[in-house]
């Protein structure tokens, strides 16, 4: 059974400061919160930017699940502060229910899935 890929999006905040701060942040993060992230199945993550707009791909274990690393997560101190500290440049997209952060993405098209 192959992993799974999670594709999700997220806005920055329009300050052209905070976004090189946020991106200086992602060159080597908490080295606790890539801790969590591999000891919760995530085999990758990467974030791209166009403008002030995220995008995540996340590539996890075919056994990863999302409620169980939203709890860890909020079990977990360091992981809670990293947070607080990310929202100070993020911005949750027009179209993030209340409440959340990174939004999933839907795909329309995949080149695998066409004919030959």
């Amino acid at each position: 059974m192959s992993g799974q890929r999670f594709c999700q999006a997220l806005d920055l905040a329009d300050d052209p400061a905070l976004i090189a701060e946020y991106q200086r942040l992602h060159q080597r993060i908490w080295p606790e919160i890539a801790d969590h992230l591999r000891r919760q199945g995530v085999l990758d993550m990467q974030i791209w930017r166009l403008g002030t707009r995220l995008f995540m791909v996340m590539e996890t274990a075919p056994e990863f699940r999302a409620e169980t690393m939203d709890k860890a997560s909020a079990e977990h101190p360091r992981v809670q502060q990293w947070e607080e500290l990310m929202w100070a440049f993020q911005k949750p997209t027009p179209w993030t229910e209340p409440g959340n952060k990174w939004q999933p993405m839907q795909r329309i098209f995949s080149l695998a899935e066409q004919p030959q």
